[in-house]
């Protein structure tokens, strides 16, 4: 009886509804109805059809699919590329008076209620396809937030009158064929499909313009429960109900009980699909670059002005985004990566390319999978990138920082063939003049002492050969004479920032590579120097198009901005002199043969990181070998199945970069540097012995300084931080640091900076090359 009340109460409001909203009251029917009336009235009639959420497809800079991404599977077709078996079994079953009534089915209301009288229950509803449409647009608005999609769906009269309004109006607006393609393209169909068309894929791997009648019938079935009737876990039931749907269609005339019959007796014939959703199904080892584009849409303010903005662009999908990964050069980096670091190794290594002039990102993978299976080495840590777009807290990049100091002194009137003695052991030169009008002082009680990597490196020595041979003393030296500030500022010219996010700290050490930095960053920066002198910020997504109805609606994206940060002929200079790091200096093993290329090998101290990082004319690329976590030491250690008793920049990272770089270039130009005359230094050096490293016993010399290095010194902004060697201990993804093992005096950690004092230090022994 209250189901039939309820019922009555419906059928007395649709003939309002009917009738114009214009009936009188009278008696209790009546003001029952007249309430309804008014509360109908009050809602605005201008219901628009939401834009459907649907997959978004990633393109690599030929168009070709890297991914698609989406948090409803769904893609939008047209009524035409609707199998007509399709559409005439979801009106059978769902709404077989469709044609014939408007948006209210008052002869369906009153069969619903003596039906449901009969059974005592709701066995039969009398929702048109018209209203279950309106009910799947609140749904779908509803989104993923759990309370709107109960109110979206709640039973109430309240609810009832709102899908009843909207629906005249969209009776009004659409008509009945607009209508039907939009039911068939926003209904759930269970299995994760949204639509007919990702329906037709999931369960048959086909077009839902191919279907046949008696898939067309077993998807018609699903809607009304797709959990009951789902044929992927329930065959027999699922089976039950396409037969149902086929009789219905017999009766109704749709098709002869011939037809009927004999496609009751066929199999379902499933073919199912997986769905394949997010980067994590990335082709050409692309689930971090794809991940990276995510990243862009949800923090870029070009995509929306608010955080809740771009995710809802993002969410909602119906994107084509095609980005700038050359497929050339990601498959020639993750080829590299494969053949010189496995996945379960006890370290990883990341690998980028830009390109030079433009910011465009051309390649990005690292050795362990995107993924989430931590058993299979996989993680959705994007190694290449800072903290705030999926990455971690960066590395120290080690003595590949340097050529950023020797930019800061040649663009400030520096000769390249400035000397200076750089013996092997020093302390730092104290004090040395920072930003503001700061000064940076050490210890003079306990003065810090660096040294190179071998005793055999001492000078004096120029510029060139200093680069070389990766000299720690002469580009403290340097430094020091320059001040910090200009290495400061040359480094926000070339977009070099630290990964986590913090400033650079305003120490002498910065010189060695102690700030942790990604490989983007990195290999970003580099592109200044083979670009001269312009730096561009780097970009990933070339264009977007939004589908709107039967249309694409271009997007704004992010543009890269470039801005000298430095006279051609400093940037001439510098590839002049990291050109003679790869022909006859620590990064001989990354060299590409004929083809011109610059570069600077980095080895942190401890060797808990290795890099290389270089360029030709036409591309860039850096490649970080290391433990994420920051407990591994690079020592006695087998890294692609090629034991080491040490990891040096030029070693392991460099011939990655060799090859990567190799593959990705391949068919393209042969470009030279624009070379600057450089004179031979005057004073013979030493040879630079095994790329980045030396003797175990020239090590242990270093250890002291290497273990206590940054945390003496003072800080030049008056803050507390952490110290760390000159290229010694790096930023972990977890931004920890070693703890020295040896016991420190009371005031042993103490500095000045125009009267201030509170250590962040300045470096040790580190700086490997």
């Amino acid at each position: 009886m209250q189901q039939a009340a309820k019922f009555l109460g419906v059928s007395v409001l649709a003939g309002a509804v009917m009738a114009g909203i214009a009936l009188p009251a009278a008696g209790a029917l009546g003001l029952a109805a007249k309430g309804s009336v008014q509360g109908f009235d009050e809602i605005p009639a201008n219901l628009k059809s939401p834009q459907l959420s649907q997959r978004t497809t990633i393109l690599d800079n030929q168009g070709k699919q890297i991914a698609t991404v989406y948090s409803r599977d769904r893609t939008v077709v047209d009524l035409k590329d609707i199998s007509p078996y399709m559409q005439k079994a979801i009106v059978a079953i769902e709404d077989s008076r469709f044609y014939q009534h408007g948006a209210v089915d008052l002869k369906g209301v009153l069969r619903a209620l003596n039906k449901n009288a009969q059974e005592g229950g709701v066995a039969q509803g009398a929702s048109t396809l018209t209203q279950q449409l309106v009910k799947n647009y609140f749904i779908e608005e509803a989104g993923d937030d759990p309370t709107k999609v109960a109110e979206a769906t709640q039973q109430t009269l309240g609810r009832k009158i709102r899908e009843l309004k909207y629906a005249i109006q969209i009776e009004d607006k659409l008509g009945k064929k607009k209508i039907l393609e939009n039911y068939l393209n926003i209904t759930f169909f269970g299995e994760q499909a949204y639509g007919v068309e990702a329906a037709s894929q999931r369960y048959f791997s086909k077009h839902a313009k191919d279907l046949n009648l008696q898939e067309s019938a077993l998807l018609a079935g699903i809607v009304q429960s797709p959990s009951r009737y789902d044929p992927v876990n329930d065959e027999a039931e699922a089976t039950k109900r396409r037969n149902t749907v086929l009789q219905r269609m017999a009766e109704l005339g749709d098709i002869s009980q011939k037809e009927a019959d004999q496609a009751k007796e066929k199999p379902l014939g499933l073919h199912t699909s997986r769905p394949k959703n997010g980067c994590i199904t990335a082709a050409k080892g692309a689930g971090f670059f794809c991940d990276y584009v995510r990243q862009v849409v949800l923090t870029d303010p070009v995509f929306g002005k608010t955080k809740e903005a771009r995710a809802k662009l993002w969410n909602r999908g119906g994107l084509t985004i095609r980005t700038t990964l050359d497929p050339q050069a990601q498959r020639s980096a993750q080829a590299s990566i494969k053949d010189h670091v496995y996945k379960s190794d006890a370290v990883a290594t990341a690998a980028t390319i830009v390109e030079p002039g433009t910011g465009k990102i051309l390649a990005m993978g690292q050795s362990r999978p995107y993924g989430v299976n931590v058993k299979d080495d996989e993680t959705t840590i994007n190694l290449s990138v800072n903290g705030d777009m999926g990455g971690g807290a960066g590395y120290q990049p080690g003595s590949t920082f340097k050529p950023i100091v020797a930019a800061a002194a040649v663009e400030g009137g520096k000769p390249p063939t400035q000397e200076y003695s750089s013996p092997y052991e020093m302390t730092y030169p104290s004090p040395v003049s920072a930003c503001d009008g700061k000064t940076w002082h050490d210890d003079p009680n306990k003065p810090t002492k660096l040294t190179n990597e071998n005793e055999s490196e001492h000078g004096p020595y120029a510029m060139k050969e200093a680069t070389a041979k990766s000299v720690n003393t002469y580009y403290v030296q340097l430094i020091s004479d320059i001040g910090i500030c200009p290495v400061i500022d040359m480094a926000k010219k070339m977009g070099v920032q630290r990964a986590d996010g913090r400033q650079i700290q305003q120490a002498p050490s910065i010189a060695l590579g102690t700030q942790e930095m990604s490989p983007l960053t990195m290999a970003n920066a580099y592109a200044t120097f083979a670009s001269r002198g312009m730096y561009c910020t780097p970009v990933a997504i070339e264009s977007v198009t939004k589908k709107v109805g039967s249309e694409r609606k271009s997007l704004p994206v992010p543009k890269s901005t470039c801005s000298r940060a430095m006279s051609e002929q400093t940037a001439d200079t510098v590839s002049t002199l990291l050109k003679g790091v790869v022909e006859d200096g620590t990064g001989q093993e990354a060299g590409l043969g004929s083809r011109p290329s610059a570069g600077k090998t980095g080895t942190t101290d401890e060797r808990f990181a290795a890099w290389f990082v270089g360029y030709t004319p036409n591309m860039a690329g850096a490649v970080w070998v290391g433990d994420p976590q920051h407990k591994r030491k690079m020592t006695n250690i087998t890294i692609g199945g090629v034991p080491h008793d040490k990891v040096y920049g030029g070693e392991v990272p460099g011939p990655i970069w060799r090859d990567m770089m190799s593959g990705a270039l391949e068919g393209k130009p042969v470009e030279d540097f624009h070379l600057v005359d450089i004179p031979d230094d005057t004073h013979e050096g030493d040879d630079p012995g095994k790329g980045d490293g030396g003797t175990e016993d020239d090590n242990n010399r270093a250890t002291t300084g290497r273990l206590i290095g940054g945390l003496i010194g003072g800080p030049t902004d008056g803050g507390a931080t952490h110290g760390t060697t000159g290229d010694a201990t790096g930023g972990t993804l977890g931004g920890t640091f070693p703890t020295p093992t040896i016991s420190l005096p009371g005031n042993f950690i103490q500095g000045q900076v125009n009267g201030g004092n509170n250590g962040h230090g300045h470096g040790g022994a580190g700086g490997r090359r």
